[in-house]
This record gives structure tokens, C-alpha cells and sequence, in this order.
């Protein structure tokens, strides 16, 4: 399948039009809560048997979106697509969305089984095909010997997989996760989220994924919209937001790096207001689709130098936090926060003198 991006806002600020009939569309999504603007034209796309993640920090309108999709919240302008059919002014029974909320809402009355296979009822699906249903939901979500338990004997990774399971029982178009992890231990995350992935190649329909989590996204979303103050920044490949972001906020919210504006002269790439001189046969070069000459620097793009050297910059160190293996230092230049990590036996003082560490620094340009 190919990945394409829709996000890059036009010179009006409205996202292109999303022209894909099957699957899920979302197309110049707003959504409105009297005065207050929560999603605005946000356009995206998940074709059948693609996991897109929606991403972004508190209150930026990933939820908004979710249920805006799901019909739980009306629409303000733009059009909602499944399947080929326009669904923005249908309620959400007649959507075919299997909708996984944060909580996962599973009967405490009913059994695992029945629990499963409670849309299928709602629907009229005659009995035979409902079992039959059900019987592969729980070999698809590993909970066949569980079938006869009440749901306040299961796990919480249990019980989520009971909500997934009732989600894809009544066979959607469009399946949407709400924080599918957020209610698990942490140290039940990584293991659940494998399962997950799996259980989520195994269906055919379209599937939207709500988090908070950057790993979530990066390990479930074949692509993945990152949203900020209702609107779309970027959308794209997991790779291509890592290694491309589009601005300083998608490089830092996504994998904690740092996104400078540079300069090219004479072999260098000047950043920092002209205060750092970085050689370039030094940095990673990698073309960039978002115009302009940037530095992208994470975590292990920078070491500590001799503060004679001419690319050096000298920077105040704001916090120090022993990791295990190292110290990792958050210092204070040009107005910018960078990273950079250091042995653990290091002698730091209150300033550093920093360098590019050769092909760990990546200069973007167009």
C-alpha cells in the first residue's frame, strides 16, 4: 500500500481534500462547542485493513476527532466517509463503527462470551453465525478458555481484549481504539501493545487509534496524524515524522529532539543566530519536503568537547538525571533546550562546551 501525506496545511490553513472512497475519511473536519473551536479542517484518511494513530497532547482534539467519527459529537463543516458511503449526518447505530472506549465498558453481568457477542444480538444476527462470530473472536483475542468468566475475574489486558473483541464481532467498517493502553500497569504496556498490533493485522477493516503515548503510536500507526490546538500538523509514515518533522513541535512531542533554523555558508551550517558553526561533512544530510535549511538534534547528536575546538558551543547546564549507563544533561543555549548524554563519571560543571557527534546530527535541506 501506498503511504502519501494529506496533513501539510494549504496557504489558507484548510488541509487538502482527502479523495479516498474506501475505508475512513475525514475530510475538512470541524467541530465546534459553542464559541470554542475544538477540531478544525482536519483532514485524514485509513484505508481497510490500515491502523492510523492520532496523536497530540492534552486537549488538542484527538478525542474530539474519535468521536466526531464515531457520530457521539455533531459536526460543524466537512464530511465523514466509511466505506464509500457519506455517514456525517447518520448516528452512530447506523455508522458500522466498533468503537473500543478508555474504560472499556464490558457488561459485569454477562459472561467473556456474551459480552462478545452482545452487538451481534442488538442486531438480529441469527444464532448459528452469532456463535459462530463469537467462536473466532476468542481465538482471535486468545480468550477461548475464558469464554464462561464474568469479566471482574479477568485482567485488565483481559478486559480490554474482551472490549476489542465485541468491536470487531459485528464484522465494521471502521474500527476506533480510545487510549486502548492507558488503563494497563505500565509494566503490562509493551507485551499488550505486541498483542495488539497482532490481533489488528488480523482484520480487514479501517482502524483509527486514539493516544497520548509516542510509542504506542510509532509501534501501531502505519501512519500517524499529530494534531496541536485542533488542528492537523502532520501526517505521515512513522519514519518520515522521525526523520522529516515539520516543525520544532512534531520533532520534540514525537521523539523529544530538538529542531533548529540553520543557515548554509562555506561548509558549515550556522545556527543559534550565527553563534554555532557546525562543519557539515560532520552532520547526516537528508532532504527535507518542509522548505527550509534545520538542525535536528536528539539525544545522542551531541558530546562534550574541548571548548577550544571553533564548532564548539558553550552551553549552561540547566538539570543533570543519572540514567543507569550515563548522566543525561539538559542545557540552555541560544534560548533552546538540548540533550546530550555523558558517562556516568563525567565532571560536569555549571557550562559545556558541545560538538556535533559525527552522522549523529542531521541537517535537513531542501
Amino acid at each position: 500500500m501506498t503511504t502519501h501525506a494529506t496533513a501539510s496545511p494549504t496557504p489558507s490553513g484548510e488541509a487538502p481534500a482527502v479523495t479516498r472512497a474506501a475505508g475512513l475519511t475525514v475530510d475538512g473536519l470541524t467541530v465546534r462547542y459553542g464559541s470554542t473551536t475544538a477540531v478544525e479542517h482536519v483532514s485524514l484518511d485509513v484505508a481497510p485493513a490500515e491502523t492510523v494513530a492520532v496523536i497530540g497532547p492534552s486537549g488538542c482534539g484527538k478525542s474530539t476527532t474519535l468521536r466526531a467519527v464515531a457520530g457521539l459529537v455533531p459536526v460543524s463543516e466537512g464530511a465523514i466517509g466509511l466505506a464509500g458511503r457519506d455517514v456525517t449526518a447518520l448516528g452512530p447505530a447506523r455508522r458500522n463503527i466498533g468503537l473500543v472506549p478508555q474504560n472499556y465498558a464490558v457488561f459485569p453481568h454477562m459472561s467473556v462470551a456474551a459480552n462478545i457477542g452482545y452487538g451481534l444480538r442488538a442486531r438480529g444476527t441469527a444464532a448459528a453465525r452469532r456463535e459462530a462470530l463469537v467462536r473466532d473472536m476468542l481465538e482471535l483475542t486468545h480468550l477461548s478458555d475464558l469464554a464462561d468468566r464474568r469479566p471482574d475475574q479477568l485482567s485488565g489486558g483481559q478486559r480490554q481484549r474482551v472490549a476489542l473483541a465485541r468491536a470487531l464481532a459485528i464484522q465494521p467498517d471502521a474500527l476506533l481504539l480510545d487510549e486502548p493502553l492507558a488503563a494497563l500497569d505500565p509494566q503490562l504496556r509493551g507485551g499488550l501493545r505486541r498483542e495488539l498490533a497482532t490481533m489488528l493485522a488480523a482484520t480487514e477493516c479501517a482502524t483509527l487509534i486514539v493516544t497520548h503515548d509516542q510509542r504506542e503510536a510509532l509501534s501501531l500507526g502505519s501512519r500517524i496524524a499529530l494534531l496541536r490546538d485542533g488542528r492537523l500538523v502532520q501526517f505521515d509514515t512513522p519514519q518520515r515524522l522521525w526523520d522529516d518533522p515539520a516543525d520544532a513541535f512534531v520533532a520534540d512531542f514525537l521523539a523529544g529532539a530538538v529542531l533548529l533554523d540553520a543557515e548554509l555558508d562555506d561548509g558549515h551550517a550556522v545556527t543559534l543566530d550565527g553563534s554555532w558553526r557546525l562543519p557539515v561533512r560532520d552532520l547526516e544530510v537528508r532532504p527535507t519536503e518542509h522548505g527550509a535549511v534545520r538542525l535536528l538534534l536528539r539525544h545522542d547528536s551531541l558530546t562534550v568537547t574541548d571548548d577550544s575546538a571553533a564548532s564548539a558551543l558553550v552551553a549552561e547546564v540547566t538539570h543533570s538525571e543519572f540514567t543507569g549507563d550515563g548522566v543525561h544533561l539538559t542545557v540552555r543555549a541560544g534560548g533552546h533546550h538540548l540533550g546530550v548524554r555523558v558517562p556516568p563519571d563525567a565532571r560536569i560543571g555549571r557550562s559545556v562546551a558541545l560538538a556535533a557527534a559525527p552522522g549523529r546530527a542531521t541537517l535537513l535541506r531542501p
